[in-house]
């Protein structure tokens, strides 16, 4: 199957099966090879590769996401022996983590070699490695023989995507192929770590918890303020890196945090003052939340106005679900969305919070 768009280019789709395995990823990886780019499902959400180390195939991914320049991107590996070619000095604690997490949802921010070009690594002496606990990436890594600078595979901004339909909806006739491997399983993107920092700085919650961190390497920190200055210039750099926002839809997202039914409540109320005003609004709500106004006889008639994330204590299922929640409700044309942020905040629930926080306009805490 083939798409395009006004940017004249014919974006590929294969939908990948056990039957077309081997064919499909042979061709995907003649494509990368070649200079090209490669949308494919991980475990966390679908990226968009390229080859990490040629900055004219890289230099696609900026222009395919709209991506701003000096935004840096990681590499996705096959195996170990892979990073003997992309980074140097690496710790103890890296492969402390490796050991305990990887293939998986974790990405680790080493000091890189002189192959990775400046393009990939946003100018930073560092750049992030994952290998990917899924099939389609390490087998394309593999037989392409380069690791894959990989993104998310969305506008630039946009939520990321879940679905192979999420990338076409994005960049459907701005990239070569898409490999549609079905349903992403965790649904928000991996678990970014700094080992270049003193504590190790967690830049980004995924999957892979503080807790789960600090259980193998001891202490760690959410964001750079809350680490200490022993890279120097160096942490400055990679606040500049960092800038850039994400997950954010056309359409406003007001986001309600706190506990149980307050937040729930506070949903209500602002609903109400929204719809007095002539405003459409749309729903991001945990079940209890739901529920909650259900029986206050604040839902409308129009199921549609509410997307369901799941329970407060299922993370997991809502992580899953978030992207796509936002992504749906942002295509019916409401002029806002109220999101419900009393979900648990560790673990994946840490990860959920951070990209509604990411998405949102406008927060409430009660």
């Amino acid at each position: 199957m083939q798409a395009e768009n006004g940017n004249g280019i014919k974006t590929r789709v294969f939908r990948v099966s056990d039957e077309n395995f081997d064919a499909v990823l042979e061709e995907a990886a003649e494509l990368i090879r070649k200079g090209g780019t490669v949308a494919f499902p991980t475990e966390t959400v679908y990226g968009l590769g390229a080859d990490g180390l040629l900055p004219k195939a890289v230099r696609k991914i900026f222009e395919a996401k709209q991506r701003p320049p000096g935004n840096p991107l990681s590499l996705l590996i096959h195996s170990r022996e892979d990073l003997q070619q992309i980074v140097r000095n690496v710790p103890e604690n890296a492969f402390k983590l490796m050991d305990a997490f990887w293939p998986g949802p974790l990405t680790l921010v080493l000091e890189k070699s002189d192959s990775v070009p400046a393009i990939t690594s946003g100018n930073l002496p560092s750049v992030g490695v994952r290998m990917p606990d899924h099939r389609i990436p390490l087998e394309l890594v593999n037989r392409a023989g380069r690791p894959l600078a990989a993104p998310s595979a969305n506008l630039s901004g946009r939520p990321s995507p879940s679905s192979a339909a999420h990338v076409l909806a994005d960049l459907e006739g701005r990239i070569d192929a898409v490999l549609d491997g079905g349903a992403v399983t965790i649904g928000v993107e991996s678990t970014v770590v700094d080992l270049t920092a003193e504590p190790p700085v967690v830049l980004r919650p995924g999957a892979i918890g503080l807790e789960a961190l600090e259980e193998i390497i001891g202490e760690v920190r959410l964001g750079y303020e809350n680490a200490n200055e022993a890279a120097g210039e160096i942490s400055s750099e990679k606040r500049a890196g960092q800038k850039y926002g994400h997950y954010t839809p056309d359409t406003a997202v007001v986001l309600v945090e706190g506990e149980g039914d307050q937040v729930s409540e506070k949903i209500g109320e602002l609903a109400g003052i929204f719809q007095k005003d002539g405003l459409k609004v749309g729903f991001l709500l945990s079940e209890e939340s739901a529920s909650f106004l259900d029986s206050k006889g604040l839902r409308s008639e129009d199921s549609e106005e509410w997307f369901l994330l799941g329970g407060r204590e299922e993370p997991d299922m809502a992580a899953r679900r978030l992207f796509e929640g936002l992504r749906i409700l942002d295509l019916k044309g409401f002029d806002v969305i109220l999101a419900d942020g009393s979900f648990s905040n560790t673990g994946l629930g840490l990860a959920l919070l951070n990209r509604l926080k990411e998405a949102a306009s406008t927060r409430f805490e009660v």
